[in-house]
């Protein structure tokens, strides 16, 4: 059977590693937290005649979020600082053989718009360690899927897994992401994560007063809601 792709949304990219900290601290080491503006709405070019399929992220049910596991100053345990953010678009195109087309296909992600439990999180991030200013957006370019076959399922639910080239910052690196797509009426629903460190993407890992300790992995997961435009 020939692989074909279905979901992702996105993430994609990324984003990033969360720190977490407690009303009261001093807030010297932290950025301050500014909203920033969506990304508008990015729809990659079609390749036109070469392209056999077309999903694009439908205008709700798609979110990025990031997880990293953090010990903060006065807690026992550790927890996991998760941020999110639903400002993501995008679209991905397969070929007759169900090859995915990269030059057709991207998602993309405002850097600046994760949100978390915290104000003071959410600035460092952004700020400091996105530095989504310079950098607004986090790209994810989808290279291979594997999963289903063409045509699509009229039903079901598939395991998935997808390659891509990720942009953080200004640094792009191949990621592979696992996770499950629902098939309905030409629509492509589902999740899939992928996990990488702080070193693959070139950034420092976060030291600031309030943190213990933070680890090294960061984990991006995505939730889309695909629809056929061809």
């Amino acid at each position: 059977m020939q692989i074909i792709c279905s979901p992702f949304r996105l993430a994609f990219i990324a984003v990033l590693p969360t720190i977490a900290c407690s009303p009261g601290e001093p807030q010297a080491a932290f950025a301050a937290s500014a909203p920033s503006n969506q990304v508008a709405a990015v729809q990659p070019a079609s390749s036109g005649a070469a392209a056999a399929l077309r999903l694009v992220l439908s205008p709700t049910g798609n979110a990025v979020r990031y997880r990293v596991r953090e010990r903060l100053v006065g807690h026992d345990l550790p927890n996991d600082a998760v941020g999110e953010t639903k400002a993501v678009t995008g679209a991905i195109e397969f070929d007759a053989k169900g090859k995915v087309l990269p030059q057709s296909s991207k998602f993309v992600v405002d850097a600046g718009t994760f949100v978390s439990d915290k104000d003071r999180r959410d600035g460092f991030v952004r700020g400091r360690l996105l530095d989504a200013q310079q950098y607004p957006s986090i790209m994810l370019v989808p290279t291979r899927v594997r999963g289903v076959s063409l045509p699509l399922p009229s039903s079901g639910t598939l395991p998935i897994e997808m390659t891509g080239d990720l942009t953080v910052r200004g640094v792009t690196r191949p990621t592979l992401w696992k996770g499950s797509a629902k098939f309905q009426d030409g629509r492509v629903a589902g999740s899939a994560a992928t996990a990488f460190t702080f070193t693959d993407i070139q950034m420092e890992q976060p030291r600031v007063p309030v943190l213990l300790s933070v680890a090294d992995t960061i984990r991006l997961e995505i939730d889309f809601d695909l629809i056929r435009q061809r």
